[in-house]
Protein backbone atom coordinates (compact mmCIF):
# COMPACT_ATOMS: atom_id res chain seq x y z
CA UNK A 1 0.00 0.00 0.00
CA UNK A 2 1.31 3.49 -0.86
CA UNK A 3 0.06 7.03 0.37
CA UNK A 4 0.25 10.01 -1.56
CA UNK A 5 3.13 11.11 0.70
CA UNK A 6 5.26 7.97 -0.83
CA UNK A 7 4.20 9.12 -4.41
CA UNK A 8 6.00 12.23 -3.12
CA UNK A 9 9.17 10.80 -1.79
CA UNK A 10 9.72 9.19 -5.14
CA UNK A 11 9.57 12.15 -6.91
CA UNK A 12 11.78 14.13 -4.23
CA UNK A 13 14.33 10.95 -4.82
CA UNK A 14 14.31 11.27 -8.57
CA UNK A 15 12.43 7.47 -9.31
CA UNK A 16 9.44 9.21 -10.54
CA UNK A 17 8.84 12.54 -12.61
CA UNK A 18 6.05 14.41 -11.19
CA UNK A 19 4.57 13.55 -14.70
CA UNK A 20 4.34 10.07 -13.70
CA UNK A 21 3.01 10.55 -10.78
CA UNK A 22 0.14 12.76 -11.96
CA UNK A 23 -0.66 9.70 -14.21
CA UNK A 24 -0.35 7.33 -11.58
CA UNK A 25 -3.11 9.13 -9.45
CA UNK A 26 -5.38 9.29 -11.98
CA UNK A 27 -5.02 5.49 -13.24
CA UNK A 28 -6.64 5.27 -9.56
CA UNK A 29 -9.19 7.92 -9.78
CA UNK A 30 -10.22 5.73 -12.81
CA UNK A 31 -10.04 2.84 -11.45
CA UNK A 32 -12.04 3.83 -8.51
CA UNK A 33 -14.56 5.68 -10.58
CA UNK A 34 -14.05 8.85 -8.75
CA UNK A 35 -11.25 11.48 -8.47
CA UNK A 36 -8.51 10.98 -5.97
CA UNK A 37 -9.07 14.48 -4.46
CA UNK A 38 -12.60 13.02 -3.46
CA UNK A 39 -11.17 9.69 -1.52
CA UNK A 40 -10.07 11.66 1.38
CA UNK A 41 -7.15 9.47 1.57
CA UNK A 42 -5.75 8.55 5.02
CA UNK A 43 -2.76 6.68 5.54
CA UNK A 44 -3.25 4.63 8.83
CA UNK A 45 -1.63 1.04 7.80
CA UNK A 46 0.91 0.10 5.84
CA UNK A 47 0.48 -3.85 6.07
CA UNK A 48 -0.29 -5.95 9.12
CA UNK A 49 3.57 -5.46 10.47
CA UNK A 50 1.61 -2.42 11.14
CA UNK A 51 -1.09 -3.72 13.91
CA UNK A 52 2.05 -5.76 15.03
CA UNK A 53 4.37 -3.86 15.82
CA UNK A 54 1.60 -1.63 17.61
CA UNK A 55 0.39 -3.96 19.92
CA UNK A 56 3.89 -4.44 21.23
CA UNK A 57 4.59 -0.90 21.12
CA UNK A 58 1.43 -0.57 23.69
CA UNK A 59 2.36 -3.43 25.50
CA UNK A 60 5.60 -1.61 26.10
CA UNK A 61 4.37 1.92 27.08
CA UNK A 62 1.83 0.76 29.52
CA UNK A 63 4.06 -1.52 30.97
CA UNK A 64 6.76 1.31 31.10
CA UNK A 65 4.42 3.96 32.74
CA UNK A 66 3.62 1.62 35.31
CA UNK A 67 6.65 0.51 36.23
CA UNK A 68 7.91 4.62 36.76
CA UNK A 69 4.71 4.84 38.40
CA UNK A 70 5.91 5.33 42.09
CA UNK A 71 8.82 7.61 40.97
CA UNK A 72 6.16 10.15 39.75
CA UNK A 73 8.19 10.41 36.81
CA UNK A 74 5.54 8.12 35.03
CA UNK A 75 4.56 10.64 31.90
CA UNK A 76 8.04 11.66 31.46
CA UNK A 77 9.14 8.08 31.23
CA UNK A 78 6.50 7.41 28.47
CA UNK A 79 6.96 10.45 26.54
CA UNK A 80 10.40 9.90 26.39
CA UNK A 81 10.49 6.24 25.56
CA UNK A 82 8.36 7.13 22.48
CA UNK A 83 10.12 9.76 21.40
CA UNK A 84 13.22 7.14 21.07
CA UNK A 85 11.08 4.21 19.91
CA UNK A 86 9.53 7.10 17.12
CA UNK A 87 13.30 7.94 15.86
CA UNK A 88 13.44 3.81 14.40
CA UNK A 89 9.84 3.09 13.39
CA UNK A 90 8.43 6.76 12.53
CA UNK A 91 11.76 8.25 11.15
CA UNK A 92 13.49 4.93 9.35
CA UNK A 93 10.80 2.54 9.09
CA UNK A 94 7.84 4.81 8.25
CA UNK A 95 5.44 2.53 9.87
CA UNK A 96 1.59 4.58 9.86
CA UNK A 97 -0.36 3.26 12.54
CA UNK A 98 2.74 2.62 15.16
CA UNK A 99 3.68 6.46 14.17
CA UNK A 100 0.03 7.41 15.46
CA UNK A 101 0.68 5.59 18.92
CA UNK A 102 3.69 6.66 19.50
CA UNK A 103 2.53 10.37 19.00
CA UNK A 104 -0.24 9.94 21.20
CA UNK A 105 1.63 8.22 24.08
CA UNK A 106 4.24 10.87 23.44
CA UNK A 107 1.51 13.35 24.01
CA UNK A 108 -0.18 11.85 27.10
CA UNK A 109 3.14 12.11 28.43
CA UNK A 110 4.36 15.23 28.38
CA UNK A 111 0.29 16.29 29.30
CA UNK A 112 0.53 14.13 32.20
CA UNK A 113 3.91 15.22 33.28
CA UNK A 114 3.20 18.69 33.10
CA UNK A 115 0.07 17.84 35.44
CA UNK A 116 2.68 15.96 37.93
CA UNK A 117 4.89 18.93 38.01
CA UNK A 118 2.58 21.31 39.16
CA UNK A 119 1.55 19.52 41.98
CA UNK A 120 -1.67 17.72 40.68
CA UNK A 121 -2.78 14.16 39.63
CA UNK A 122 -4.05 13.23 36.75
CA UNK A 123 -7.72 12.69 38.35
CA UNK A 124 -7.43 16.22 39.58
CA UNK A 125 -6.38 17.84 36.23
CA UNK A 126 -9.19 16.78 35.00
CA UNK A 127 -11.80 17.89 37.79
CA UNK A 128 -9.67 21.63 36.88
CA UNK A 129 -10.33 21.32 33.42
CA UNK A 130 -13.88 20.47 34.00
CA UNK A 131 -14.15 23.91 36.44
CA UNK A 132 -14.51 21.33 39.50
CA UNK A 133 -11.13 21.93 41.44
CA UNK A 134 -9.68 24.90 42.35
CA UNK A 135 -5.83 24.67 42.31
CA UNK A 136 -4.92 27.31 44.29
CA UNK A 137 -0.94 27.98 44.74
CA UNK A 138 -0.19 26.67 41.45
CA UNK A 139 -2.60 28.84 39.28
CA UNK A 140 0.60 30.56 38.13
CA UNK A 141 2.52 27.53 37.31
CA UNK A 142 -0.70 26.60 34.75
CA UNK A 143 -0.04 29.86 32.37
CA UNK A 144 3.01 27.77 31.11
CA UNK A 145 0.80 24.43 30.61
CA UNK A 146 -0.11 25.56 26.97
CA UNK A 147 3.09 27.04 25.71
CA UNK A 148 5.26 24.01 26.94
CA UNK A 149 2.45 21.06 25.19
CA UNK A 150 2.26 23.13 22.16
CA UNK A 151 5.93 23.56 22.08
CA UNK A 152 6.17 19.78 22.93
CA UNK A 153 4.45 18.39 19.59
CA UNK A 154 5.80 21.61 17.43
CA UNK A 155 9.01 19.88 18.22
CA UNK A 156 7.82 16.32 17.52
CA UNK A 157 6.31 17.74 14.34
CA UNK A 158 9.57 19.40 13.42
CA UNK A 159 11.51 15.89 13.83
CA UNK A 160 9.00 12.84 12.76
CA UNK A 161 6.31 15.17 10.55
CA UNK A 162 3.00 12.42 12.07
CA UNK A 163 0.13 14.28 10.31
CA UNK A 164 -2.06 13.94 13.32
CA UNK A 165 0.56 15.69 15.84
CA UNK A 166 -1.01 19.33 14.68
CA UNK A 167 -4.34 17.99 16.07
CA UNK A 168 -2.81 16.65 19.10
CA UNK A 169 -1.00 19.74 20.21
CA UNK A 170 -3.74 21.78 19.44
CA UNK A 171 -5.95 19.74 22.20
CA UNK A 172 -3.32 19.71 24.38
CA UNK A 173 -3.45 23.00 24.16
CA UNK A 174 -6.84 23.57 24.43
CA UNK A 175 -7.28 20.86 27.75
CA UNK A 176 -5.25 22.94 29.59
CA UNK A 177 -5.89 26.49 27.95
CA UNK A 178 -9.21 25.73 29.60
CA UNK A 179 -8.35 24.25 32.74
CA UNK A 180 -5.66 27.22 33.39
CA UNK A 181 -9.15 30.02 32.51
CA UNK A 182 -11.57 27.90 34.52
CA UNK A 183 -8.30 27.92 36.97
CA UNK A 184 -7.56 31.32 37.37
CA UNK A 185 -10.46 33.38 36.05
CA UNK A 186 -13.65 31.25 37.93
CA UNK A 187 -15.79 33.38 36.47
CA UNK A 188 -15.71 32.18 33.27
CA UNK A 189 -16.94 28.41 34.14
CA UNK A 190 -20.57 29.24 32.99
CA UNK A 191 -19.51 30.13 29.70
CA UNK A 192 -16.82 27.25 29.74
CA UNK A 193 -19.16 26.08 26.61
CA UNK A 194 -19.09 29.25 23.94
CA UNK A 195 -14.97 28.94 25.08
CA UNK A 196 -15.05 25.19 23.92
CA UNK A 197 -17.69 26.30 20.90
CA UNK A 198 -14.65 29.30 19.87
CA UNK A 199 -11.53 26.75 20.38
CA UNK A 200 -13.42 23.97 18.04
CA UNK A 201 -14.14 26.70 15.39
CA UNK A 202 -10.43 27.66 16.20
CA UNK A 203 -9.21 23.87 15.17
CA UNK A 204 -11.72 24.24 12.01
CA UNK A 205 -10.33 26.85 10.37
CA UNK A 206 -6.68 25.28 10.97
CA UNK A 207 -7.73 22.14 8.92
CA UNK A 208 -9.40 24.51 6.20
CA UNK A 209 -5.97 26.44 6.66
CA UNK A 210 -3.87 23.33 5.50
CA UNK A 211 -6.29 22.00 3.24
CA UNK A 212 -6.83 25.64 1.48
CA UNK A 213 -2.49 25.04 0.61
CA UNK A 214 -3.21 21.48 -0.86
CA UNK A 215 -6.62 21.50 -3.09
CA UNK A 216 -5.88 18.61 -5.12
CA UNK A 217 -4.73 16.65 -1.70
CA UNK A 218 -1.96 15.14 -3.16
CA UNK A 219 0.92 15.94 0.18
CA UNK A 220 0.87 15.53 3.67
CA UNK A 221 -0.84 18.37 4.39
CA UNK A 222 -4.16 16.64 3.52
CA UNK A 223 -3.61 14.14 6.27
CA UNK A 224 -3.10 16.89 8.32
CA UNK A 225 -6.35 18.70 7.87
CA UNK A 226 -8.12 15.80 8.26
CA UNK A 227 -6.70 15.13 11.94
CA UNK A 228 -7.63 18.56 12.32
CA UNK A 229 -11.28 18.18 11.00
CA UNK A 230 -11.41 15.03 13.02
CA UNK A 231 -10.81 17.16 16.27
CA UNK A 232 -13.04 19.82 15.57
CA UNK A 233 -16.45 18.40 15.14
CA UNK A 234 -16.84 16.98 18.65
CA UNK A 235 -15.34 20.38 19.65
CA UNK A 236 -17.93 22.54 17.89
CA UNK A 237 -20.97 19.66 18.54
CA UNK A 238 -20.40 18.96 21.99
CA UNK A 239 -20.81 22.78 23.52
CA UNK A 240 -23.54 23.52 21.05
CA UNK A 241 -25.54 20.16 22.43
CA UNK A 242 -24.95 21.38 25.75
CA UNK A 243 -26.30 24.51 25.38
CA UNK A 244 -29.45 22.95 23.72
CA UNK A 245 -30.08 21.15 26.83
CA UNK A 246 -29.22 17.42 25.64
CA UNK A 247 -26.65 16.38 27.27
CA UNK A 248 -27.87 17.57 30.89
CA UNK A 249 -31.53 15.90 30.44
CA UNK A 250 -32.91 19.32 30.47
CA UNK A 251 -33.95 19.32 25.86
CA UNK A 252 -37.48 19.09 25.07
CA UNK A 253 -37.77 18.15 21.37
CA UNK A 254 -37.45 21.44 19.75
CA UNK A 255 -34.01 21.40 21.14
CA UNK A 256 -33.75 17.95 20.03
CA UNK A 257 -35.05 18.97 16.27
CA UNK A 258 -32.60 21.80 16.41
CA UNK A 259 -29.61 19.57 17.18
CA UNK A 260 -30.45 17.40 14.50
CA UNK A 261 -30.90 20.80 12.31
CA UNK A 262 -26.89 21.63 13.67
CA UNK A 263 -25.79 18.22 12.30
CA UNK A 264 -27.50 18.34 8.77
CA UNK A 265 -25.72 22.12 8.55
CA UNK A 266 -22.52 20.36 9.58
CA UNK A 267 -22.95 18.23 7.14
CA UNK A 268 -23.19 20.84 4.09
CA UNK A 269 -20.54 22.31 5.59
CA UNK A 270 -18.48 18.73 5.19
CA UNK A 271 -19.40 18.84 1.69
CA UNK A 272 -18.59 21.96 0.55
CA UNK A 273 -14.98 21.29 2.06
CA UNK A 274 -15.09 17.52 0.94
CA UNK A 275 -14.41 15.98 4.58
CA UNK A 276 -16.49 13.26 6.10
CA UNK A 277 -14.29 13.48 9.15
CA UNK A 278 -16.70 16.35 10.61
CA UNK A 279 -19.88 14.04 9.75
CA UNK A 280 -18.10 10.86 11.47
CA UNK A 281 -16.85 12.34 15.07
CA UNK A 282 -19.99 13.89 15.98
CA UNK A 283 -22.27 10.73 14.77
CA UNK A 284 -22.49 10.04 18.39
CA UNK A 285 -24.35 13.38 19.07
CA UNK A 286 -26.94 13.21 16.79
CA UNK A 287 -27.69 9.66 17.22
CA UNK A 288 -28.50 10.31 20.78
CA UNK A 289 -30.35 13.25 19.61
CA UNK A 290 -32.42 11.43 16.79
CA UNK A 291 -33.02 8.71 19.79
CA UNK A 292 -34.37 11.56 21.55
CA UNK A 293 -36.53 13.01 19.20
CA UNK A 294 -37.67 9.63 17.95
CA UNK A 295 -38.32 8.52 21.00
CA UNK A 296 -40.56 11.63 22.46
CA UNK A 297 -42.50 11.59 19.60
CA UNK A 298 -43.97 8.31 19.94
CA UNK A 299 -42.61 6.92 16.84
CA UNK A 300 -40.44 4.19 18.01
CA UNK A 301 -39.43 3.41 21.51
CA UNK A 302 -36.40 3.35 23.95
CA UNK A 303 -34.39 0.97 21.48
CA UNK A 304 -31.40 2.63 20.08
CA UNK A 305 -31.05 0.10 17.49
CA UNK A 306 -33.68 1.68 15.58
CA UNK A 307 -32.24 5.10 15.88
CA UNK A 308 -28.62 3.64 14.53
CA UNK A 309 -30.36 2.18 11.60
CA UNK A 310 -32.13 5.38 10.21
CA UNK A 311 -28.36 7.40 10.92
CA UNK A 312 -26.79 4.46 9.03
CA UNK A 313 -28.70 4.42 5.61
CA UNK A 314 -28.79 8.05 5.61
CA UNK A 315 -24.87 8.25 5.69
CA UNK A 316 -24.78 5.30 2.90
CA UNK A 317 -27.29 7.43 0.86
CA UNK A 318 -24.71 10.36 1.31
CA UNK A 319 -21.66 8.49 0.84
CA UNK A 320 -23.47 7.10 -2.43
CA UNK A 321 -23.97 10.62 -3.94
CA UNK A 322 -21.49 12.27 -2.20
CA UNK A 323 -19.90 13.47 -5.47
CA UNK A 324 -22.77 14.25 -7.17
CA UNK A 325 -24.28 16.21 -4.01
CA UNK A 326 -21.21 18.21 -3.98
CA UNK A 327 -21.27 19.21 -7.54
CA UNK A 328 -24.79 20.10 -7.04
CA UNK A 329 -23.89 22.34 -3.54
CA UNK A 330 -20.45 24.00 -5.51
CA UNK A 331 -22.62 25.03 -8.10
CA UNK A 332 -24.40 27.08 -6.23
CA UNK A 333 -21.92 28.42 -4.43
CA UNK A 334 -20.14 31.48 -5.07
CA UNK A 335 -16.74 31.42 -7.34
CA UNK A 336 -14.62 33.17 -5.20
CA UNK A 337 -15.36 30.78 -2.18
CA UNK A 338 -15.51 27.86 -4.90
CA UNK A 339 -11.87 28.28 -6.02
CA UNK A 340 -10.85 27.89 -1.98
CA UNK A 341 -12.24 24.46 -1.87
CA UNK A 342 -11.39 21.24 -3.33
CA UNK A 343 -12.70 20.83 -6.91
CA UNK A 344 -15.42 18.12 -7.90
Amino acid sequence: MYSESDLDAAVAAGKLNAEEAAKFRAFIAAQKTAPAVDEEYVRLLTGFNDIFVSIALVLVLVALGFLAAPTGASGLCVAAASWGLAEYFTRKRRMALPSILLLVFYTVGVSSSLIWMIGLNFGTGLALAAGNFVPGAVSGTLLLCPALIGAAAYLHWRRFHVPITPAAGAGGIIFFGMAMLMGLVPSLRPFWSWLLLGSGLGVFALGLRWDISDLARTTRRTDVAFWLHLLAAPLIVHPLFHMLGLLNGGAGGGGAIVAIGVYLALGVVALLVDRRALLVSALGYVIYALSFVLKHSGVIGSDLSYTALVAGMALLMLSAFWHKAREGLLALTPLGVRQALPPV
